[in-house]
């Protein structure tokens, strides 16, 4: 069955399209998830959110842009929901940021260790964060996104990157030979 087929039958509720469009992308999505959650059952819980949202709002996806792409919106945004009315976020001066831009190499502590790091971070570090960084959300989209302005937006994405800075350092002082890696 083609996508758009699929997309159809679960327009018109049809469980069995449902499930197909659930194991088609859950691991895509899963992994959309884990980067916004603090842990993996929380992951689970904002996917199994995200696909409940997806199948009541199926009907509005119009085959118009990417639809994978629609799907990973919504599931950020369901992620992003938990935070929302938990206050997580900052109310700083913007003339307080600290533009320090920070690189961070993957290639010197391996791609688990850092995506564990990311994982560690305080919620309003690792949101903006990840939508900064992983998925390319301009500043003022992510204010947006989270209700917050673009100033704390700056300062977090600052703040996030010292801190995986720090533990970047602090791993590698711990590994003998770490410039192998």
């Amino acid at each position: 069955m083609s996508l758009d087929q699929l997309i159809h039958n679960c327009k018109t509720d049809d469980t069995k399209a449902q499930s197909e469009l659930y194991q088609l992308f859950s691991g895509t999505l899963f992994s959309v998830s884990l980067k916004y959650s603090r842990n993996y059952a929380e992951a689970e819980d904002n996917l199994q959110d995200a696909f409940i949202t997806i199948f009541n709002k199926i009907k509005q996806y119009k085959n118009k842009g990417s639809f994978e792409g629609w799907l990973k919106r919504i599931t950020i945004n369901t992620a992003l929901q938990r935070y929302r009315s938990q206050k997580v976020f900052d109310i700083i001066n913007e003339e307080a940021i600290v533009a320090d831009d920070i690189e961070i190499d993957e290639d010197d502590v391996g791609l688990d260790f850092l995506l564990q790091c990311i994982q560690e971070l305080p919620d309003r570090y690792r949101l903006v964060f990840n939508l900064y960084v992983l998925d390319g959300y301009s500043h003022k989209e992510i204010a947006d996104l989270l209700g917050i302005n673009s100033g704390t937006t700056k300062s977090n994405l600052s703040r996030a990157r010292q801190l995986l800075k720090e533990k970047i350092i602090i791993y590698k002082s711990r590994i003998p030979n770490s410039q192998s890696l």
